[in-house]
């Protein structure tokens, strides 16, 4: 019985054993399994994998493109939130105000408004083409926009004696954030950051709007091919919970490890 409660000292940070943790996991896999049996059951869906079978490379091949995709957009959007953090602290006014004005404009809006205006208006303005290219900059920037956010929090989470403390003993505003501001700052945003690329992965989907092939698109072209929904779109599922979950899980080991005591 022991084995399915936590112990006391776990709400104090402290561990749980390694079988009461697989047992509580067995027990919550096997009731959310039950749960999904009865209703497919209940539905009673004669399955067509076969013809979705067929397909199978193209699953693989938007996999991958959501993959590189998430991942270009990834990077991108981490210099553009560090970018956008520093400007709003910036002390030349305009600079400031337009990483305000950037921040709340992209939390504001839509995604899917902003890759259809980014695609069929400026990017057409500018003579770009590549819907892959585009695809990764709007989701950079709306990605960038959180980040900034994140890394902002981080930076003001360094307490002002700090810093004045560090200009005291003689160092630049340069040396300030190196030694000082960016590490504390680093402590604080890494696992916020990692549940970011999470849904960085999920948002690409929206990039199927401007017919980028990455893993929905294809879902979406095999389920028109073969009118099988549900075969086509529980590989869908599958493929981004087997990017998302390992990020999850980082972002919780991240989130242990980095923690502040209180």
């Amino acid at each position: 019985m022991n084995l399915l409660f936590a112990p006391h000292d776990c709400r104090e940070g402290g561990a749980i054993p390694l079988p009461a943790r697989i047992v509580g996991i067995l027990i919550a896999f096997l009731l959310v399994t039950l749960i999904f049996a009865y209703a497919f059951h209940s539905l009673q869906y004669h399955w067509g994998w076969e013809s979705v079978y067929a397909y199978r490379q193209k699953f693989v091949n938007g996999w991958l493109m959501t993959l590189a995709i998430s991942a270009a957009a990834l990077f991108l959007s981490l210099a553009i939130g560090l970018c956008t953090a520093l400007t709003q602290r910036s002390r030349l006014l305009p600079l400031r105000y337009l990483g305000r004005i950037y921040v709340e404009t992209i939390r504001g809006t839509p995604l899917l408004v902003q890759i259809l205006v980014f695609f069929y208006v400026v990017a057409d303005a500018f003579g770009v083409g590549d819907r892959y290219l585009v695809g990764v900059i709007t989701l950079s920037l709306f990605a960038g926009a959180y980040i900034s956010e994140m890394i902002r929090a981080g930076i003001e989470s360094v307490g002002d004696s700090q810093m004045e403390s560090a200009r005291a003993i003689g160092l630049t505003r340069a040396q300030i954030y190196r030694y000082v501001v960016f590490p504390q700052a680093f402590r604080q945003t890494l696992p916020p950051l990692a549940g970011q690329f999470a849904s960085i992965v999920k948002d690409s989907s929206l990039l199927s709007i401007i017919a980028v092939s990455e893993f929905t698109l294809n879902a979406q072209e095999v389920n028109a091919f073969t009118y099988s929904t549900l075969e086509s779109y529980l590989p869908l599922a599958i493929g981004y919970l087997a990017i998302t979950l390992p990020i999850s899980l980082l972002a919780r080991r991240l989130e242990k490890k980095f923690r502040y005591a209180t």
